[in-house]
């Protein structure tokens, strides 16, 4: 699973929330990789995924928030995409 954090240089809110919601995606799965994205470098990318506000959090290619989640919400959106294990 891969989450990306997409951010805007100069966002403090943003950069005091990373590394809290990277903890708790890591709590569920430890194998994630999980990537901060300034969207003026990776402005094409974030184009591609709709991007049209920052924060936004994308998941496995696919855009999920379009402001940084609570922890909450970034527990669910990771459940949801986990594979069943049995």
């Amino acid at each position: 699973m891969k989450i990306e954090l997409f951010y805007s240089p100069g966002c403090t809110k943003c950069l005091e929330q990373q590394e809290p919601l990277q903890a708790t995606a890591r709590q569920i799965d430890p194998a994630l990789a999980w990537r901060e994205l300034n969207v003026l470098e990776e402005l094409d990318y974030a184009v591609s995924l709709g991007i049209l506000t920052l924060p936004a959090v994308a998941i496995d290619g696919e855009l999920v928030f379009t402001s940084l989640p609570t922890a909450e919400e970034l527990t669910d959106a990771v459940r949801k995409r986990l594979p069943q294990r049995t």
